[in-house]
């Protein structure tokens, strides 16, 4: 099962990410904007995703991804159980996530320097 380990690892390569701890919950942020949040048991992840997108998100995979709480439901953001992830599509998540936080030029400099790769290999 992925951990908040494995959440720190990715996150935490991307620049300008800091980890903040938020009511009890691990959160990963650029700036102002959280793109990622543990939940304190550690069981699911909340993470920026285009509202607009969300819906169909969640029908095609309701066992992996669920709507967030009534009153986040107003930001691009959606949740998703860690159980029901493996390690690349929690890569994917992360760095998408990230994406919508960081400036267009931060990220592009950085994912053409890496190769679109972040957070070493495959763990899960």
């Amino acid at each position: 099962m992925i951990t908040v380990e494995d959440v720190r690892r990715i996150a935490m390569a991307l620049p300008r990410t800091e980890e903040k701890l938020v009511r009890d919950r691990v959160t990963f942020r650029v700036g102002r904007i959280v793109y990622i949040a543990v939940a304190p048991d550690e069981k699911s992840m909340g993470f920026a995703f285009p509202k607009e997108e969300r819906a169909a998100l969640v029908a095609a995979e309701p066992d992996t991804f669920f709507m967030p709480r009534p009153s986040d439901e107003r930001y691009n953001w959606v949740r998703v159980w860690l159980g029901a992830i493996g390690a690349a599509e929690l890569r994917e998540i992360v760095v998408e996530a990230w994406r919508m936080a960081v400036p267009k030029r931060v990220a592009a400099a950085h994912l053409g320097a890496t190769g679109g790769e972040v957070g070493g290999p495959d763990t899960a």
